[in-house]
């Protein structure tokens, strides 16, 4: 595998052209086929289970999309003038891609500048998610700081997650179980480019500190609405986060079971999802089952657009040595 990671990967950066550039309208494939509802009242809105995504890894319907999905039943009910500003979740059982998911939203105040909506998922009859999001129009101040973003090589310096999963294939040590993962992942086909800085503890084929850095986008132009950038970007934040506290054991520990708690989203300032963005995430704590991990969403130029913070279910086991 280091071989693969090492003169591969770097003959790859040199001869890749410019034909990862975006390639798909987003706003006809990710939103109609992973955000769309239908209204049911102005209050209700149904996520069809043809458009719930079970990734093959998980019990569970993907939380980022759940996520996503009540962000856009509640930005369906707010004045065009109020965007979201922060966002609270917990997830209080796994969904499943059977039933459609319904989503109750309580308009619980609109203000001058601040609005706030709780949300509350439902399937089969039963709760599933709920969120509290908070909106407000925009204000101008002269008084702003931000912390600097990570020191790191741009996207075009490494290689889409799913090229790397591809030069994997034709490794002489890859096992059959390992091949029938990497196959089911690339048949995913999702509608986002990931570029991680550090393969090998991304991929768990060593062990490192638990930090992360990767460059993200989706892979399409999805128009000007910032609502809808905000909206996917809630369902972009869920990827990857969780697993950046499985990097200390890498490869001498099994994942039995993994999901999230809880999730929850702070935005700073205007982005656009089509365009890179470095996910930066850090776990401080893992232990007892569980794992909290921190992560910071840049702009390219430098500009913190996300603050998010997440718990989840972390059960790991040590892999017995021959």
């Amino acid at each position: 595998m280091s071989r693969f990671l090492g003169r591969k990967l770097n003959r790859m950066l040199r001869i890749r052209t410019m034909a990862t550039a975006p390639d798909s309208d987003l706003e006809g494939e990710v939103i109609r086929s992973f955000l769309s509802l239908d209204t049911l009242d102005p209050n209700i809105f149904r996520a069809p289970k043809e458009n719930l995504w079970h990734p093959h890894r998980s019990r569970f319907v993907f939380g980022g999309q759940v996520v996503g999905q009540a962000l856009v039943a509640a930005c369906s009910t707010v004045s065009p003038d109020h965007h979201v500003h922060s966002l609270h979740c917990y997830f209080l059982r796994g969904g499943n891609s059977n039933w459609p998911i319904l989503y109750h939203v309580d308009r619980t105040r609109d203000g001058e500048t601040y609005a706030s909506r709780s949300v509350k998922a439902t399937q089969d009859g039963k709760a599933i998610f709920t969120m509290q999001s908070s909106f407000k129009t925009d204000e101008t101040q002269v008084y702003h700081y931000q912390m600097e973003m990570p020191k790191v090589k741009g996207p075009e310096e490494y290689l889409d997650a799913n090229e790397i999963l591809k030069m994997r294939l034709n490794e002489e040590d890859v096992s059959d179980k390992e091949k029938e993962y990497i196959n089911r992942t690339l048949a995913e086909e999702l509608p986002l480019l990931i570029r991680p800085t550090d393969p090998e503890t991304f991929y768990r084929i060593k062990s490192g500190k638990p930090e992360r850095l990767l460059w993200m986008r989706a892979n399409g132009d999805i128009g000007d609405d910032n609502k809808i950038h905000q909206c996917v970007a809630a369902y972009m934040s869920d990827f990857s986060l969780l697993g950046t506290s499985l990097q200390p054991g890498g490869p001498n520990f099994e994942t039995k079971f993994m999901t999230s708690l809880d999730h929850t989203i702070w935005f700073h300032n205007p982005f656009r999802v089509d365009e890179w963005m470095l996910y930066e995430s850090f776990s401080p704590h893992a232990g007892s089952g569980k794992a909290l991990c921190l992560g910071r969403v840049w702009k390219q130029d430098g500009t913190l657009a996300m603050s998010v913070a997440q718990e989840g279910v972390v059960r790991n086991t040590p892999l017995s040595k021959m």
